[in-house]
C-alpha cells in the first residue's frame, strides 16, 4: 500500500511517502527548487520520493493532501465579506492563484504528476496531531497542536491511542497563537513564516517590560489557555500585513525596517512576546492534561518549534514526557496527512518499537553513495583525499580539533528545519570568537543568532541540565554550573559585546540566558556523526560539537554534493566531508562567478 501525502500552496512544501504503515521518504520541496520556504507544488520532492522507493505515479494507492481547500477558501472568503471593502486589493491578488491553483489538487496531480487514482483530504490540524502521534514512541498521549491557522483552527487538542486519535476541542480564526508571535516576528523586522527563530534568539538579551501590556490590550488569555485577540491591533484577517497603526503606537512607534540595527525595544518585544508564548502554552498543556490524565504528550504545529518552550511545558507542567515533530510546521503536514490515511481511513494498527519514535531519526531525505560522489568530484577536478573507514572519523575530529570549520554531507538528508548531522556545518565549540566567526564569516547572518550544541547521548548530563535525549534539537536546556564562566551581564552594555562575552567553557554554544538548544546524537540512529564526537572527545577531551545547518543565510540547507561544493567555496568553511571524501579549501580551484 502506497501513500503519497503532500503539503503546499502556503509555505514549506513537502511530500511524504507511506508504504504500508513505514515512512520511506520525506522531503520539502525547498531543497529541490532552491527557494526557501518554497511554497509551489512539490513536484521535485515527489519526484524524489518515488525514485527512491521505485515507483511510478500509478502505482501509488492514495494521494492525500494537508488540508481541505474548501474550508480555508471559505474562511477566507467570510473574513473578507466581514471586513469590506478594506481588504479588496489583498482579496483581488489572492483569488486567481485560488481559481486556478488551490482548489484544484485533483486536477494538478493528474497535469504535473499523471496520476488519475483516488485524492483524499485531512484537515490541517487533523495532519498536525497525526504526525505528531502515530511516529511517537508512545502507545497513547494527549495531543496539542498549535500553529498560525489551518482551515479555520489555530490550535487543537486531543488524545491518541493506539491507531485511533479523537480531537476534541480547537480554538478558531483570528485568535491564534501563531499569529500573535507572528505578528511580533514582522513588527521586529523579521520575515514572518521564516523569522520567528530569530525572535525567540533574539529574547534573552531583551526584558518582558511588555507582557502586560500585551495581555492587557492585545490577548485575553484565559485559564485554560485559549485566547481572544483584539483585532483593532492587527490586520492580517483582511491585507496582507500583519499589524496595524494602533499596534505601532502601542510599542512606541513604527515597526523596524529589516536589516536595520537592532535596538532595546526590539530585544524587549521579543522577550515579552515570548513570556507570553511560554505562559499560554503551559496553560494550554495543563489544561488538556487536566482533561485527558495522560503521562504523555504530543506536539506539532509550527509554535511547537519553539524549543525554549517546549522545555518550559516538560518542567512546569503534569506531564512526564514530550515528544514532538521534528517537522512541525507544514512540511510535516505531508506525513501526518499520509500516516492518517494509513492509520484512521485504513484502519492499520501502529508498529512502533517500545520507546522509539518512527522517524528514523528524520533522515528521510536523498542519499548520495560514495561512488557518486568521487565521480563528481573527480569529473569537476575538484581535488579530495579519500578517508579510510578505519580511520574517518579521527580524521574529521583532527581538523575540528585545531580549529577547522567543516561542512559535514553523510547520508539521507534531514526532513524538517534543523540539520541533525547529514547536512550540517561543524566547529569547536570552545573558542570564544567562534559564534562571531560562524555567524559574520560562514553563514552570513545576524550576530546575535545562538548555535546549537551536538552531544553524545550518553553526555548530555555532563553538560546540560537534561536528563531525557533531544535527538531533533527541539528542548532547550541550561548549561551546567561547573562548565560556566563567572561573567556578569551588563544590561547596560553594548549589544554587540554582550553577544562576544563568554559564558562558558563551551561559548559557542552558550546563550545570553546559559540556554543552549540541545541535539543529543545516538550511535544507533547516526553512527557516523556519533563516531566524529567520540574522537573529538579522546582528542579535547569534550564531548560537545557546534552543529548548524549546512547553508547560507537566505539559501535551503544543501541537498546534492554539487549544492554541498557551491556553499562550501563561497563561505569561509575550512573542509568539507562528503561521506569518505574530504576537501580542503586551499587545494580548490577558484569558482568562475555564476552570472
Amino acid at each position: 500500500m502506497n501513500i503519497l501525502g503532500i503539503s503546499c500552496f502556503y509555505h514549506d512544501s513537502a511530500a511524504c511517502l507511506v508504504r504500508d504503515g513505514d515512512i520511506a521518504a520525506a522531503a520539502q520541496e525547498e531543497r529541490f527548487s532552491r527557494m526557501k520556504h518554497d511554497s509551489s507544488f512539490p513536484l521535485q520532492a515527489i519526484g524524489f520520493c518515488l525514485e527512491k522507493e521505485g515507483l511510478l505515479p500509478e502505482n501509488l494507492d492514495f494521494v492525500v493532501f494537508y488540508d481541505k481547500p474548501l474550508l480555508s477558501f471559505e474562511r477566507i472568503l467570510l473574513t473578507h465579506l466581514h471586513l469590506a471593502p478594506r481588504g479588496l486589493g489583498a482579496w483581488i491578488k489572492a483569488m486567481p492563484k485560488w481559481l486556478v491553483q488551490n482548489l484544484h489538487v485533483p486536477k494538478i496531480l493528474k497535469k504535473k504528476l499523471g496520476y488519475q487514482g483516488i485524492t483524499l483530504y485531512t484537515e490541517h490540524h487533523e495532519a498536525h496531531a497525526a504526525s505528531a502521534f502515530y511516529p511517537s514512541p508512545f502507545d497513547e498521549a494527549a495531543i496539542l497542536t498549535v500553529d498560525g491557522v489551518g482551515e479555520w483552527a489555530t490550535a487543537t487538542w486531543g488524545t491518541g491511542r493506539g491507531n485511533r486519535i479523537e480531537l476534541a476541542a480547537e480554538l478558531c480564526f483570528p485568535d491564534s497563537l501563531g499569529l500573535l508571535y507572528s505578528a511580533f516576528t514582522g513588527f521586529c523586522g523579521f520575515k514572518v513564516n521564516s523569522g520567528e527563530y530569530k525572535l525567540m534568539g533574539l529574547a534573552p538579551y531583551g526584558r518582558p517590560v511588555y507582557r502586560e501590556t500585551i495581555l492587557k490590550e492585545l490577548v485575553d488569555l484565559k485559564p485554560d489557555g485559549s485566547l481572544r485577540l483584539n483585532m483593532s491591533h492587527f490586520a492580517f484577517a483582511g491585507t496582507r500585513a500583519m499589524t496595524s497603526r494602533r499596534f505601532a503606537r502601542l510599542f512606541g512607534g513604527s515597526p523596524r525596517e529589516p536589516e536595520s540595527p537592532i535596538t532595546q525595544r526590539e530585544m524587549d518585544l521579543a522577550a515579552s512576546i515570548q513570556a507570553v508564548t511560554e505562559e499560554a502554552l503551559i496553560k494550554m498543556a495543563c489544561f488538556v492534561h487536566e482533561k485527558t490524565r495522560m503521562k504523555n504528550l504530543c506536539l506539532a504545529g509550527g509554535v511547537a518549534l519553539n524549543c525554549v518552550a517546549n522545555s518550559k511545558i516538560l518542567k512546569q507542567t503534569p506531564f512526564e514526557d514530550i515528544w514532538i515533530q521534528p517537522a512541525a510546521g507544514d512540511a510535516g503536514g505531508a506525513l501526518g496527512a499520509a500516516l492518517a490515511v494509513w492509520h484512521r481511513y485504513l484502519e492499520k494498527p501502529r508498529q512502533n518499537p517500545a520507546q522509539t519514535d518512527s522517524m528514523k531519526g528524520a533522515f528521510l531525505g536523498p542519499a548520495f553513495c560514495k561512488d557518486s560522489i568521487a565521480d563528481f568530484l573527480e569529473t569537476a577536478g575538484y581535488p579530495f583525499e579519500k578517508l579510510e573507514p578505519a580511520t574517518r572519523a579521527a580524521s574529521i575530529a583532527w581538523h575540528l580539533a585545531q580549529g577547522k570549520i567543516v561542512g559535514y554531507f553523510c547520508g539521507p538528508m534531514e526532513f524538517g528545519p534543523r540539520a541533525l548531522g547529514a547536512r550540517s556545518i561543524l566547529a569547536d565549540p570552545r573558542p570564544p570568537d567562534m559564534q562571531e566567526v560562524l555567524n559574520t564569516l560562514v553563514k552570513n547572518r545576524e550576530s546575535f543568532r545562538p548555535f546549537a550544541p551536538c552531544v553524545l547521548e550518553e553526555n548530555v548530563g555532563d553538560y546540560f541540565d537534561l536528563d531525557r535525549p533531544s535527538p531533533f534539537m527541539l528542548l532547550a536546556a541550561q548549561v551546567k554550573e561547573a562548565h560556566r564562566l563567572s561573567a556578569s551581564d551588563d544590561e547596560q552594555s553594548p549589544f554587540l559585546e554582550r553577544i562576544t562575552r563568554a559564558r562558558s567553557s563551551i561559548p559557542a554554544v552558550t546563550h545570553l540566558d546559559y540556554s543552549a538548544r540541545v541535539q543529543t546524537v545516538s550511535n544507533k540512529t547516526k553512527p557516523d556523526f556519533a563516531a566524529v564526537l567520540k574522537w573529538f572527545e579522546r582528542l579535547t577531551g569534550c564531548p560537545v560539537l557546534v552543529n548548524t545547518s549546512f547553508n547560507v543565510r537566505g539559501e535551503p540547507i544543501v541537498c546534492t554534493p554539487q549544492d554541498a561544493y557551491r556553499c562550501f567555496m563561497q563561505t569561509n568553511i575550512d573542509i568539507l566531508v562528503m561521506e569518505d571524501c574530504l576537501l580542503e579549501k586551499e587545494q580548490q580551484p577558484c569558482m568562475e562567478d555564476e552570472d
